[in-house]
């Protein structure tokens, strides 16, 4: 990216200028060398959506940041309904609500090792994995509509959890207003059997180390200790988030002309928050966030009971579970006045500060544990949210490394094989039913995800608390 179109704001912090169309400028949050890597591409889709009606204050661009379909990956915006703002399909991605949950396990790293080949295996086989896997679990259609509609809280209902699992989920583990009526039968027919699926692509469930500590107090609160093992689940609303996706931004382009949208893309496609295709928009996307709930808690009673056969004295309650990929009706201060706001979160993820009301008690003197997902084989971050976040970015923060190269790059540079000999002799074991999806994954894929992070904790969106190295990796 070229530097000389910005005006440098802060350490990690540049600007573009408003110029028509756009209605708001674009802030940038990296440090220089990121910035000069990222593509072009991602700068043109955040101009793009600068000039979305009813845009408030800026549209932001987070350190890993990259091109996406309409908003670039690593972007986030925040839209008044009041002000004729729009819900965007492209501003929310495909695969809605995909997240990061991170369970503690209270065992050490010898404890790992002594069984490290056989809890690979048994997790592996345990938890389906890849592309159009499918679990044990069959949803009827008035199950599906309630697990639609309840999400995490519907999945402990039926036992795949406790209620203390439901105080440590985003939302308390349900999204309200979801309209599963909204939701069409082909997306519903994709998950009927789907439910505790971990997909494929960049989702992955990983056992890791604890092998850094920055901020001990808030450490201390989130129960991560040096030498700690903890598992972090990376997956979302599978085949029905991708359907809900697919067929809203296909509805959004035919009816654009209507509410009088003139689209500078057209994945970039919305329809105004108060018009009747962006409710059902709204309500559908909920859904689905409620499934990646559901899926993801259900994933954490699989992983449960792996660890109860072959580590019984492991307990694995949950840190914290979070998603990217959404928007959310959220208060925000926006000139001295507080303001109802859409903010969409395109591979981003919310980073409530201290004090926030809508996190857990124990939690709220350290901020929201924010979960850096790292690619495979690198490590990954706890973050803390920041006071200074909500103003920075509607309170929100990076979600991950971020690609350096397409998938079909990463084809053609390594061989699935390579990857896991090499990741092996460094201790990491990789299970994935996919030589493809190695390749595919491969961390040099990826951006440096210190660098991402130190970026987005020196422009004060989050600070850094624990980083985590993988011993097992499970990969779609």
């Amino acid at each position: 990216m070229d530097l000389q179109i910005l005006t440098q704001r802060g350490p990690c912090e540049w600007e573009l200028p408003m110029r028509s169309p756009m209605r708001v400028p674009v802030v940038i949050f990296a440090d220089e060398a990121l910035l000069r890597a990222m593509d072009d591409k991602a700068c043109e889709q955040a101009i793009n959506v600068a000039a979305l009606p009813g845009i408030v204050r800026a549209s932001y661009v987070m350190p890993d940041a990259h091109w996406g379909y309409g908003f670039p990956i690593g972007g986030v915006a925040a839209f008044d309904a009041d002000a004729g703002g729009v819900v965007s399909a492209g501003g929310v991605g495909f695969d809605i609500s995909c997240g990061v949950r991170c369970l503690h396990t209270g065992l050490r790293r010898d404890d790992i090792m002594a069984v490290q080949k056989r809890l690979a295996d048994a997790l592996f086989k345990h938890i389906p994995a890849g592309v159009g896997s499918t679990g044990a679990i069959r949803l009827n259609q008035t199950e599906m509509d309630a697990m639609l509609t309840g999400g995490a809280k519907w999945a402990v209902g039926h036992g795949w959890g406790t209620e203390a699992d439901l105080d440590r989920v985003e939302e308390h583990g349900q999204m309200l207003h979801a309209k599963p009526a909204h939701v069409s039968e082909h997306a519903k027919k994709r998950q009927r059997d789907e439910m505790g699926t971990l997909g494929s692509g960049n989702h992955y469930l990983e056992v890791q180390e604890v092998t850094n500590i920055f901020d001990a107090s808030a450490a201390a609160a989130y129960g991560l200790t040096p030498g700690g093992i903890a598992v972090m689940i990376h997956c979302g609303s599978r085949g029905l988030g991708h359907q809900i996706g697919t067929e809203f931004l296909s509805r959004m382009v035919t009816e654009a002309p209507r509410y009088g949208l003139t689209l500078p893309d057209r994945a970039l496609a919305c329809a105004p928050i108060r018009s009747d295709l962006g409710q059902e928009y709204l309500g559908a996307m909920r859904a689905a966030i409620n499934c990646a709930l559901a899926n993801r808690q259900i994933l954490t009673h699989l992983v449960r009971q792996v660890f109860a056969e072959l580590l019984p004295t492991a307990r694995l309650p949950l840190l914290y579970d979070v998603s990217h990929n959404t928007c959310k009706v959220e208060e925000h201060r926006v000139d001295g006045q507080s303001r109802q706001l859409y903010v969409h979160r395109k591979g981003a993820t919310r980073a409530f500060g201290p004090g926030h009301p809508d996190l857990p008690h124990d939690l709220q003197q350290a901020g929201q544990p924010v979960l850096i997902g790292g690619s495979m084989g690198t490590g990954s971050y706890v973050l803390a949210g920041s006071v200074t976040s909500e103003a920075l970015a509607f309170a929100s923060a990076c979600h991950g490394a971020g690609r350096a190269m397409s998938r079909h790059q990463a084809m053609k540079t390594w061989h699935g094989r390579e990857v896991v000999d090499a990741l092996a002799e460094r201790g990491i074991l990789i299970r994935s039913p996919s030589s493809r999806g190695v390749a595919e994954e491969a961390p040099g894929a990826y951006k440096d995800v210190n660098a991402v992070v130190d970026a987005a904790e020196a422009a004060g969106l989050a600070r850094k608390v624990a980083r985590l190295e993988p011993l097992i990796c499970i990969k779609g």
